[in-house]
Parts: structure tokens; C-alpha cells; sequence
């Protein structure tokens, strides 16, 4: 079944006993996350990860696993990250068990509507896809109050417009900006606050907490001055690191499959016009920048050393900043080399 944004929400709050199988893909992988983990409490199970790995190399574990009984009699829901369409077999394999004691929730990127994986899930009545889009204008500002209001915030339009612009509408760094002040102003379901521009301007989303995506921009449209100075208002302690990788990765779901069609011969403007929904309407000059500007070869260069990056990050003792910086302006670098 295909889920849109008028019901999903409903999917997921009261999930169906007959689906076994969710999708949740897109270029806000964000609010993928989002909606699965949302399931997850819904459904009162706790997650158990499978490696996409282990699915590609035997379809037939996701069924065995689904159709596992839990040792200690807990409810439980295979969680799969990242999904492509390699995991179609395995998909497939499942929607035609017999029965199954956990369903299965896939995270996916930017598939396209030709996927093989997302038309199975559509196809299916034991399977449900949605794909997720950064929300824009109105729908941004929703989110934010919808987040907000989970955390004992009451935000006015306005506010909730700040706070979307200044983290990209990304919802998970929504989440972590509204927590934050939610803590500031003292906020509980309990005990509910307003959260106006003082609280804002006092601790809220500026650029060391939340506009990571102009990092990524400015890396990718060779920008370097801009780049440097904006890297030098990062933290000593470097913890935006990890969330700018992340920005750019989000970036790259967006040019990677747009560029993919301009190499096949596709006008930049026509891929445009499709695309339209994966990036904000003030980022449209500097997505179509983007896409003449690199080729399809040299994102997915820049992808994998996104991905080695992040790894890095996570698990050496370098300066966080420093290593985040040295390869933006690598990137930056590069890009003031092309046309």
C-alpha cells in the first residue's frame, strides 16, 4: 500500500495487524527515521537491527527472523538500514510467508519511483511505503510545532518558521534544537511553555547548532572564504562534526539521482521540475548550480568519503573540527577546479 502525507500518520500511530512490512524512504531520511521509530512505540516493540548485508547475502534471514519467537516473550520489530533494492528478494520473501511474529521496518534514501523495492511495497496489502520529503512553508512549520508539542513546547508560526529555516527543516536536528530549549525554558507535557524569539535569541538555532546544510552548500559550490569563515565559528569541542557530514549526505541524496538523469541526456531544468520537493524553494538556483557542476562520478566519489568521514569522526581521537574542515575545503577545493 502506498501511504501519503494525509494518512501516514495514522499508519503509524494505528499500525494495521496485516502489515508486515514498512518502507519509509526519501530524501528526508530524517523523518524516515522519524516515522519508524514513532511505529516502534506504537507498535510496543523494541527494535532489532539486521545488517542490509546479511539480507543481500541470504533473503531468506528476514523471514526466518520475522518468524522467530522472541526468547523472552517480548514483542520485537527488525529494523533494516539502509534498504535498497537489493533487499527486494528478502521483501518479497516475507510478504509471502505464511505468518510472522515481528514486522519489518525498512529505512531507505532517495529511491526512485521505478525502485523495485518500493513498487512491491506498494503493490502489496501486507506492506505499506511512504516516501518522506523535507517539508516546506507551512508543512515545516507543522512539523516543528507537532515536535515541539511532544516536548511541552507551544510555538507560535512564526517561532516554528525560525526554528525550521535555521535546521534545514531536518527534523531530527529540529528535535534536538526543541530540546534543548525545551530544557532552557523549563517545558514538560506537564507543565507546558510558550517558546518565543527571547528564548531564541537567548540559546536557540544558530549556526553552531543548526544550519549544517550551508556547510555542506558552501563545500560543494567551492565557496571557500565563506566556508572558512563559517567553520571557524564551529565549537573547540567540534560536536557539530558528525551533523554536517550528515547535511552533506542529505545534499547528496538530492544531486546524486537528479544528476544520474542529466548524464542519461535530461535538461537540468526538466530534472529540476521533478525534483522539486527534496529541497527547500530558496535552494533552487544552488541545487541547479550544483548539478552542472559536478558529474555523477565525482558525487559518489564525494558520497564514499562522506561515509569514511563520519566513520572517522566517530571512532578516532582527532580534533573533530579540524577534520570536518580539512575535507570541506577539500571538496571546495575540487569544486573551484570545475566549470
Amino acid at each position: 500500500m502506498k501511504a501519503t502525507k494525509a494518512n501516514v500518520g495514522r499508519a503509524v500511530d494505528q499500525p494495521s495487524p496485516s502489515v508486515r512490512f514498512y518502507l519509509f524512504y526519501g530524501p528526508d531520511q530524517a523523518q524516515s527515521r522519524a516515522l519508524g521509530e514513532r511505529l516502534l512505540q506504537s507498535l510496543g516493540a523494541t527494535k532489532f537491527a539486521i545488517p542490509s548485508a546479511a539480507i543481500i547475502a541470504d533473503p531468506a534471514a528476514l523471514t526466518d527472523e520475522a518468524g522467530a519467537i522472541s526468547l523472552f516473550g517480548d514483542k520485537r520489530a527488525l529494523w533494516i538500514e539502509p534498504a535498497t533494492d537489493d533487499i527486494a528478494p528478502a521483501a518479497e520473501a516475507l510478504l509471502a510467508a505464511a505468518a510472522v511474529e515481528s514486522p519489518a521496518i525498512a529505512i531507505g534514501g532517495a529511491l526512485r519511483k521505478t525502485s523495485a523495492l518500493v513498487k512491491l511495497s506498494e503493490s502489496s496489502a501486507a506492506a505499506l511505503a511512504f516516501a518522506a520529503y523535507a517539508p516546506e512553508g507551512r508543512d515545516a512549520e507543522r512539523m516543528v510545532i507537532d515536535v515541539g508539542r511532544t516536548l511541552g513546547l507551544k510555538i507560535a508560526p512564526p517561532v516554528a518558521a525560525r526554528v525550521a529555516e535555521a535546521c534545514g527543516a531536518d527534523q531530527a536536528l529540529v528535535s534536538r534544537e526543541l530540546e534543548k530549549l525545551a530544557l532552557y525554558a523549563g517545558a514538560s507535557v506537564e507543565a507546558p511553555k510558550e517558546l518565543d524569539h527571547d528564548a531564541l535569541d537567548a540559546v536557540g538555532a544558530a549556526l553552531p547548532e543548526g544550519d549544517f546544510l550551508r556547510l555542506a552548500d558552501l563545500a560543494l559550490a567551492g565557496d571557500i572564504a565563506a566556508l572558512s569563515e563559517e567553520l571557524a565559528h564551529l565549537s573547540a569541542a567540534g560536536t557539530e562534526a558528525i551533523p554536517a557530514v550528515r547535511a552533506l549526505h542529505r545534499r547528496l541524496l538530492v544531486l546524486a539521482p537528479a544528476r544520474a538523469r542529466v548524464d542519461r541526456g535530461e535538461r537540468v531544468d526538466a530534472v529540476m521540475a521533478s525534483f522539486r520537493k527534496s529541497f527547500f524553494w530558496k535552494d533552487e538556483s544552488l541545487v541547479a548550480k550544483l548539478l552542472h557542476k559536478w558529474d555523477s562520478a565525482a558525487l559518489s566519489t564525494i558520497a564514499e568519503r562522506a561515509g569514511k568521514l563520519e566513520r572517522a569522526l566517530m571512532l578516532s581521537d582527532a580534533p573533530p573540527a579540524e577534520t570536518l574542515g580539512e575535507e570541506l575545503v577539500a571538496i571546495a577545493r575540487k569544486a573551484r577546479s570545475r566549470p
